[in-house]
């Protein structure tokens, strides 16, 4: 989309930021450009302190600029961006059909987020969950019933911010085969989960992402580290086994900022072309 101004009357912070937006996206102001200062602003446009303070208020809102008391507005630096792919799926499944010493070399540290093991703090929880209405829906299995509740979480070290964060359900009736799956103990558990559910003889062949998008509380922007006009992408991940049987359901967070989402589709061809 072309740069524009917002199409409603505008009062003069509005006009300014909109002015400031467009030169972003023109790149008249690259990431880590310096704004004016907020005097130079008010010179600029011959208007109050207030007026100018409320641009730069609109534009971090917007996710355009850092600012923060005593230090300069500038454009956003966009952060590394994380990809995560459908074709994971498969890679997760190759992977758990390896032996032990290679299941234990990779995890998500290095496929998904780029970076050593050694630079996160992991954290996983274990308990067992009576199945609610809306769960049960997602599982199929009975209202009442009980689910494993797993919780997974990763923490850069260097900065204390999260770095993925997600939670996952699975009928315990599903994993009576293997009491070490109940074990928190064995976590971070070499293969991960495709190779958990093939010890109790269950192999995932549908992987289903619903992905959905919601703004941050302030607690999760803090505890993400994440700037001002940056929501969450809500993903669900329903796994399916060969008799289209929901075994797994998991729920992630991640940053809209530093995340993309790529989702590939093979598509089968014509049988026949129509004339």
């Amino acid at each position: 989309m072309e740069p524009r101004p917002t199409e409603v009357p505008r009062p003069i912070q509005l006009q300014i930021a909109d002015a400031i937006r467009m030169r972003i996206e023109r790149g008249d102001l690259r990431p880590g450009d310096s704004l004016p200062t907020l005097a130079e602003l008010c010179q600029q446009w011959s208007t109050s302190m207030n007026s100018a303070r409320g641009a730069v208020a609109l534009l971090k809102a917007q996710g355009l600029i850092t600012a923060g008391r005593g230090k300069a507005p500038r454009v956003r630096i966009p952060p590394a961006r994380v990809v995560r792919s459908s074709e994971r799926h498969q890679a997760e499944k190759d992977l758990a059909a390896q032996p032990e010493v290679e299941r234990a070399a990779v995890g998500e540290a290095e496929t998904n987020l780029g970076m050593s093991i050694q630079d996160q703090d992991f954290r996983t929880e274990y308990d067992i969950i009576t199945i609610e209405a809306e769960l049960a829906q997602a599982l199929g299995a009975p209202e009442g019933s009980a689910a494993l509740r797993r919780l997974y979480e990763s923490t850069d070290r260097r900065t204390g911010n999260l770095l993925s964060h997600s939670t996952s359900y699975i009928p315990v009736e599903l994993l009576e085969g293997n009491p070490d799956l109940l074990d928190p103990s064995k976590e971070p558990w070499p293969g991960g989960t495709m190779h958990q559910l093939s010890t109790v003889g269950i192999e995932i062949m549908t992987v289903v992402d619903e992905v959905t998008g919601r703004m941050p509380t302030t607690v999760e922007a803090q505890t993400w580290g994440l700037p001002d006009g940056v929501p969450l992408l809500i993903c669900r991940r329903i796994s399916l086994d060969e008799s289209d049987r929901v075994v797994e359901v998991s729920d992630a967070e991640y940053p809209a900022d530093r995340t993309e989402l790529r989702f590939v589709a093979s598509l089968k061809p014509w049988t026949h072309h129509k004339s």
